[in-house]
């Protein structure tokens, strides 16, 4: 057993971005903050819900998983949660900030250099697919794929002309129930029509051309069948429109709606909230931040009371 403390930070992210179905992926600057520690005995879970206080959390499983694969027997883990503050099924990233989490702080504890590389094959293999792992182990915004089962990622440098305004409903939505009700085949035509857009929304943010995002965020394969699970999701894109949103898109597999707006644009955010209380819709307004960074991970002093409850 060693005597070190990592505390680590990772960004929520934003993935599909409309048309780019398991493929885009964004990280802003919402972050959820982890301490772990090998200990002399058992498995400590420290500022959890008592339904993720066990060793089914998802956190605790990475970890076997590492430690497993670097045949490394630990005597005992200390998993703590200091900040929290990405809501959970809110398609924000919950859970692939979990997983990398763990990943990191297995690979810390066994004293292995951190290679996000080899993270990211991980959180891969873990979560089954890149487009939230990718940008919350890198930062920004990127585009992903997979080839012979390992992702192939690019970054996207997106310039600070626009603003993203969270829609996060107060209903939870998971993921597996998201996906069940998606189509198991989609037609050429909608094939095509989600190519060019994802293509036309990756051009449109490199270079600029923010007037393009409210063709571009449109999409066939998802946000449809996903959207009538949405309290007010129509009346909502409709009225982001109408108030000067460049673009919008459901965050993920949902229910948050993200809102792309000019930087100049002060009012869109009070606007919306306004529009929201008139017709008691239960949305929580965010504006995010970009992080270009990603995940983090520093040893911390044990003896900082403020980082470590009992």
């Amino acid at each position: 057993m060693n005597d070190r403390y990592f505390k680590v930070r990772v960004p929520a992210t934003s993935a599909n971005m409309g048309p780019g179905f398991d493929s885009l992926g964004i990280a802003f600057k919402l972050f959820n903050e982890y301490i772990f520690a090998e200990i002399e005995s058992g498995v400590k879970f420290i500022g959890f819900e008592s339904e993720f206080a066990n060793k089914n959390n998802i956190i605790f499983k990475a970890m076997e998983k590492v430690f497993k694969d670097y045949n490394y027997d630990y005597s005992g883990l200390r998993i703590e949660i200091i900040n929290c503050n990405i809501p959970v099924s809110r398609g924000l990233g919950s859970s692939s900030s979990c997983i990398i989490a763990g990943i990191i702080g297995a690979f810390s504890i066994i004293g292995k250099d951190i290679n996000k590389s080899e993270v990211l094959k991980y959180a891969v293999e873990i979560e089954g697919h890149p487009d939230n792992v990718c940008p919350a182990i890198y930062g920004g915004m990127v585009t992903v794929v997979m080839e012979d089962n390992a992702p192939i990622f690019n970054k996207i440098d997106i310039k600070e002309e626009v603003r993203f305004v969270a829609l996060i409903p107060e209903f939870k939505f998971y993921t597996e129930k998201a996906r069940s009700i998606l189509p198991k085949e989609i037609s050429l035509k909608d094939g095509v029509y989600n190519v060019g857009r994802t293509a036309l929304l990756v051009s449109a943010f490199a270079n600029g051309n923010y007037n393009l995002l409210k063709y571009a965020m449109k999409d066939k394969f998802h946000q449809a069948y996903r959207s009538r699970l949405i309290e007010g999701y129509d009346m909502l894109i409709k009225e982001c429109m109408k108030l000067g949103a460049l673009g919008c898109f459901l965050s993920g597999a949902g229910p948050t709606i993200m809102t792309v707006v000019g930087s100049e644009d002060k009012a869109f955010k009070s606007n919306i909230k306004k529009f929201i209380e008139e017709n008691n819709l239960k949305y929580t307004v965010v504006e995010l931040k970009i992080d270009k960074i990603g995940a983090t991970v520093l040893e911390v002093n044990k003896n900082e009371g403020r980082l470590f409850s009992n």
